[in-house]
């Protein structure tokens, strides 16, 4: 498995290679419903993922599935227009396999954004949230069966998976544009069903503030590939298991489309200084 996979890896990355626009860029990850930042690149390349080898295929309706390169400012950037998760089938592998293409490329830092259910009862829809931490129940690791040391540590240290700098850098420009980013502890589960009163009860019991079905894989391969890496979260829905309301996609789709002007201007601002 190590060598097939690490051979696809090369494979993509030599097609992907006469796309890219400097030595060194920055990746972006885009999740449910927060594709507006898209719009503020000044795009040289779009390309559907089912024109890159190897890539799997976005297939949640609100995932566009294309991979984008451009400028933000002065700052090239690496952008996945939607991303991959467990609950399609996908392998941790697979749902990972951007991210260590994109540093292949020459990503030197990540950004990542995600739809989350607050549980933190602080937190209401449409809040930001920098990701300080994480508690992995997907069960499985995207580390797991790879022992070429082109992957990197087979066992990567996860002290401190978030990067504190490009947080930072992420706080001081909220400050700056007076938008409110709060921190707390993301719940990665399965998914795509969303969880029982009990459920949300039990994962505030063991320290989570949000809970969602992606972002965590990519943060362990990140880690294992010393890829600095920040994440902000959307909450999308209010997780209170004694008040517990019913929702579905398409109410977390509006309240991530709601909130994604704030995210997007966010993004924007703190990764087109990043070279200044």
């Amino acid at each position: 498995m190590s060598n097939d996979l690490l051979a696809k890896i090369v494979e993509t990355t030599e097609f992907l290679k006469k796309y890219t626009l400097a030595e060194e860029s920055t990746g972006i990850v885009l999740g449910t419903g927060l594709g507006a930042l898209v719009s503020q690149i000044d795009v040289k390349h779009r390309i559907p993922y089912s024109e890159i080898p190897n890539f799997p295929l976005a297939t949640v309706e609100f995932h566009s599935g294309h991979l984008v390169f451009g400028f933000i400012g002065e700052t090239s950037v690496i952008a996945m227009e939607g991303r991959f998760h467990y609950y399609e089938g996908y392998s941790m592998q697979q749902i990972t396999f951007p991210i260590r293409v994109m540093r292949r490329l020459g990503v030197n830092k990540l950004f990542l954004s995600n739809a989350a259910g607050g549980i933190n009862a602080n937190f209401k829809k449409g809040d930001l949230v920098c990701l300080d931490d994480h508690i992995n129940l997907q069960m499985d690791s995207p580390l797991r069966g790879l022992t070429d040391p082109e992957f990197g540590s087979r066992f990567p240290d996860m002290s401190e998976p978030y990067s504190k700098t490009l947080s930072n850098k992420l706080f001081t420009k909220a400050t700056s544009l007076k938008i409110e980013l709060k921190s707390g502890v993301y719940a990665s589960v399965v998914g795509p069903n969303l969880e029982t009163r009990a459920e949300y009860r039990y994962l505030r019991t063991i320290g989570a503030d949000l809970v969602g079905m992606s972002t965590v894989p990519e943060v362990i391969v990140a880690s294992q590939l010393e890829l600095p890496c920040a994440v902000i979260s959307v909450v999308t829905d209010e997780c209170d298991p004694d008040n517990l309301k019913t929702v579905n996609i398409s109410d977390i789709i509006a309240v991530a489309g709601k909130a994604d002007e704030k995210l997007s201007g966010l993004l924007y601002a703190v990764i087109s200084s990043i070279n200044v």
